[in-house]
């Protein structure tokens, strides 16, 4: 009741001051008393009045002056207030008077109950003054940036060091590792046949795991296909007064060429403007991204959040700072060149509901609207058809640990919190995530939902991409490792082997690939028994065995992607799969190169670099 008093106050005074009609307020009044949202966040959202008019008339009402704190003077000192405590409280100390009585910024009505709490923590009465909430925003990220950068950056690490890649070994991995080296070179100079023998078995036998699990669960995720996931009737009967506030964090750096897209894309989302907050992060360095996406004029849900620069510059630690800012209930993570469907944050929302507290993220399928543009999008396509249509969909069936996708992870704002954010020292962030939420008695899943992406067109470009997405699968793994009892203690055996068989073993069969490739060669090239000597019969017989089947496994799941998605043209591509896989290799190496000297290293992907326009009709149709 006192709620809508207080909107009722508010709308006639925004009448009686001319800035809106009695018929909008009268419409505005309806979508918030159906929504509970405020007033004055559904007229900033229809574009009745913008947000500073409302806050200068709100300050007016509530006898306050207005204030952009981001132009006053220098901060006021005030020992005991820090960055938790302003944005838990929402209220920031800016200045003393003349008269020495200090000056403070809200956001909310200061009621006295809040002034009485400002004055307990000041130790004095304030001096209160109106600020509109993106320019408190802003003054926020002016005063404590390097506070906001480290607890983006040393957050997880500080509070959880042994779920941080911050670290690449432990010391105990240290020492396994150097007595792991030391055993296989004494080894090799008492019996070098031995030891290549045992190598090639653990190699073909890696390489037969991972592309065996890999396949197991993608026949696993087929009994999924006809499951319908979300009652579509269901779905078009959700009131909007029934949905929760959703914040949209988009990570951009140098895209200066394809951010304006996103403002398109994400201002197709089906779900109210006054629900929804899309926070653009930007680094502190990229004024041109910036420029580019402010030229596109964005509407008033959408507001632009400075990453402050400093170690790692990554994209983990830029969604740590927007998850600060975050006010929704929940969140998705989208990239600036997504193309999200319609409904799928509805679908989300019905799948949280649907579930118990400890499904603490939900994933969308992605896929490309650029398919057909050369072979390696061709295999990209194929790639990630299998992969979040087939593969995630069966790793769910089982209940097991399920690696993030980059981008289209819904996550409950309470959940991410108590998992600690993401970790920016690892540079498949998503990928670990998955598995931390896992680790910890936490459930990931997958919706019924597609976002659609560009593929990458570019073969070096597509090098540096699969170099960090591996190095961070290796991250993950020793990460995970550290305390492997506790890890099948809380995650259970199951989940334990599953993490194992596929972040362990992407890494360990993209390794593998160019050693069993030489051996298939040298088979063919090379007499029998000039190759005895160190492949008898059996060992050789076994690693073409291993090639063979693995080879055939992943050819045939490429396949069922291909027509799962409608893409028939792309079926017999799948049998490039062991061409494509080599280009993996490459980066798998190189990835590994990187672990050892430059760990925390992002490799940059270029986006914008297709001639492919993503329009509706373009993207085809998912059957099931």
């Amino acid at each position: 009741m006192r709620r809508h008093q207080q909107d009722r106050r508010i709308g006639d005074h925004l009448v009686d001051r001319g800035l809106v009609t009695k018929e909008t307020l009268d419409a505005a009044q309806r979508v918030a008393a159906e929504s509970g949202a405020y007033i004055g966040e559904v007229l900033v959202s229809i574009g009745a009045l913008d947000s500073e008019s409302l806050t200068r008339a709100l300050a007016d009402l509530w006898g306050v002056p207005y204030a952009v704190p981001s132009r006053t003077a220098a901060a006021l000192d005030a020992p005991g207030v820090d960055l938790g405590t302003v944005l838990a409280d929402r209220w920031l100390p800016l200045e003393r008077r003349a008269d020495g009585v200090p000056v403070v910024a809200v956001v909310d009505e200061p009621t006295a109950s809040r002034r009485a709490a400002i004055a307990a923590a000041l130790g004095e009465e304030p001096f209160v003054v109106l600020a509109d909430r993106w320019d408190f925003q802003q003054a926020v990220l002016d005063r404590y940036g390097s506070d906001l950068r480290d607890r983006a950056s040393l957050g997880l690490w500080g509070r959880a060091p042994a779920h941080s890649a911050r670290v690449v070994l432990v010391p105990w991995q240290r020492v396994a590792l150097a007595v792991a080296v030391v055993a296989v070179a004494l080894a090799a100079v008492a019996d070098l046949r031995a030891v290549v023998v045992t190598l090639s078995v653990v190699v073909g036998l890696s390489f037969l795991v991972g592309t065996g699990f890999k396949f197991w669960a993608s026949l696993r995720g087929a009994r999924m296909e006809h499951v319908t996931r979300t009652d579509a009737a269901v779905l078009a009967a959700l009131p909007d007064h029934d949905l929760p506030r959703y914040t949209v964090l988009v990570p951009v750096y140098k895209e200066a060429n394809i951010v304006a897209n996103l403002i398109g894309n994400l201002g197709a989302l089906d779900y109210p403007a006054h629900l929804l907050e899309v926070l653009i992060l930007v680094e502190e360095d990229d004024a041109e991204t910036r420029a580019a996406a402010e030229a596109a004029h964005p509407p008033a849900h959408f507001r632009f959040i400075t990453v402050p620069a400093g170690a790692p510059q990554t994209k983990p630690k830029a969604c740590n700072v927007g998850l600060e800012f975050a006010t929704g209930e929940l969140l998705v993570i989208y990239d600036a060149e997504d193309k999200p469907e319609p409904d799928q944050l509805k679908k989300a929302v019905l799948a949280f509901r649907e579930a118990g507290e400890d499904l603490v993220c939900v994933q969308a399928a992605l896929n490309y609207f650029n398919a057909d543009e050369n072979p390696l999008t061709r295999m990209f396509t194929l790639e990630y058809s299998f992969w979040f249509d087939y593969m995630l969909p069966g790793l769910e069936y089982g209940r097991l640990a399920i690696p993030l996708g980059g981008t289209s992870n819904h996550f409950r704002v309470s959940g991410l919190r108590r998992l600690g954010g993401w970790d920016p020292f690892n540079v498949t962030e998503d990928a670990d995530l998955g598995i931390r939420a896992a680790a910890e008695g936490l459930r990931v899943g997958v919706i019924d939902s597609t976002t659609y992406e560009e593929a990458n067109t570019s073969y070096p470009n597509f090098v540096r991409q699969r170099s960090r997405w591996i190095k961070g699968y290796m991250q993950t793994t020793l990460v995970h490792l550290r305390d492997p009892l506790r890890l099948v203690r809380v995650a259970g055996l199951r989940q334990t082997l599953s993490f194992l068989a596929l972040v362990g073993g992407t890494p360990a069969t993209f390794l593998a690939v160019p050693v069993l490739y030489a051996v298939f060669l040298a088979s063919l090239l090379l007499d029998p028994e000039q190759l005895a000597f160190l492949f008898p019969g059996w060992v050789l017989w076994l690693s073409l065995l291993n090639l063979g089947v693995g080879s055939a496994l992943m050819i045939y799941v490429s396949m069922m992607g291909a027509f799962k998605r409608r893409r028939y043209g792309l079926v017999l591509w799948g049998a490039a799969n062991p061409a494509y896989w080599l280009l993996h290799s490459v980066a798998a190496y190189k990835g590994l190169w990187q672990l050892v000297t430059k760990p925390h290293y992002w490799e940059k992907t270029a986006h914008g670099l297709t001639g492919v326009d993503a329009a509706p009709h373009r993207l085809p149709a998912v059957r099931g």
